[in-house]
């Protein structure tokens, strides 16, 4: 079992500090999160929430997934990064490869990618994307950042596709071992897209029963396209497991990866850098160690 520490709308100085904790009791990968702005009106409802609001505040800060990858990356040696998840389908697909590129031969393939597509009208709108191929559109960016970032290092790459078509062009720098990929959601279209072209499976705040669901449907929706016998990852939040009897259930289900956020484990202000901090020496200590 690996361990995933998100960080959920981090203030800017609790990063750094909180990256260097991480990795030094022992986590294997921090994800962070993905917004780009906070619309004041929405014409669509949040799709975790029972009355369809969103919880966060406009001045939650979210550090740009990218930025914050390349600051903790700096002060770091061992520990991963990825995102849960980055909003591909509001972005375009030459720019992120750029950066995932950049970012991957920095930290020495220290970075992967959880990509999700978007639930709010309005960030495609003044994105100037069209919300209607969001789908469609995050299957052709996946193969895009996957023919980038391959592993060949920089090489000529060319793409013929319905939304996006380009010649011959070269990215450099560019990583020497395949960047993944990790496709989040619970949606039937988001379990295809994964099983079809994706490294793995992301997600956050889920029960244990669902994280069974899906792995047993991504296990048949692989068999069925052949891949069943090519590595594939589980990370997952599990919000009604929290003890290592439930986490090595987890793990013999098929979880590769489980995300903790302990600081709400232990007593303390959650949100001071010191309980967070401290909560993730005494998880290593009582779970990590025992796993």
């Amino acid at each position: 079992m690996r361990w995933t520490v998100p960080f959920p709308m981090f203030p800017a100085d609790q990063i750094v500090p909180m990256a260097r904790a991480a990795e030094a009791n022992g986590f294997d990968t921090i994800a962070v999160p993905d917004s780009v702005f906070y619309p004041k009106a929405v014409t669509a409802d949040y799709p975790y929430s029972a009355d369809g609001s969103r919880f966060w505040a406009p001045e939650t800060p979210f550090v740009d997934p990218f930025i914050a990858m390349a600051a903790m990356v700096a002060v770091t040696e061992r520990i991963r990064f990825t995102t849960n998840v980055v909003k591909l389908a509001i972005r375009d697909p030459l720019l992120v490869a750029k950066q995932l590129a950049s970012l991957a031969v920095l930290s020495n393939d220290r970075v992967s990618l959880g990509v999700g597509l978007s639930w709010i009208p309005e960030e495609f709108r003044y994105t100037h994307t069209d919300m209607r191929t969001r789908g469609k559109r995050a299957d052709e960016m996946i193969e895009i950042l996957k023919l980038v970032c391959a592993g060949n290092g920089p090489e000529w790459v060319e793409y013929h596709g319905t939304y996006y078509d380009f010649d011959e062009l070269m990215i450099s720098p560019a990583p020497t071992k395949p960047v993944k990929i990790h496709v989040g959601g619970l949606s039937e279209p988001a379990f295809r897209r994964a099983a079809r072209l994706a490294d793995g499976w992301i997600s956050v705040q889920n029960s244990e029963a669902e994280i069974r669901h899906a792995i047993e449907r991504l296990t048949a929706l692989r068999a069925e396209l052949d891949r069943a016998d090519e590595p594939f990852e589980v990370n997952s939040l599990c919000i009604d497991v929290w003890d290592v009897d439930g986490y090595r259930r987890l793990a013999d289900a098929g979880v590769t990866e489980l995300q903790a956020v302990p600081w709400y484990f232990y007593g303390g202000d959650p949100e001071a850098l010191t309980t967070r901090v401290d909560s993730l020496a005494r998880f290593a200590d009582e779970v990590i160690a025992k796993l």
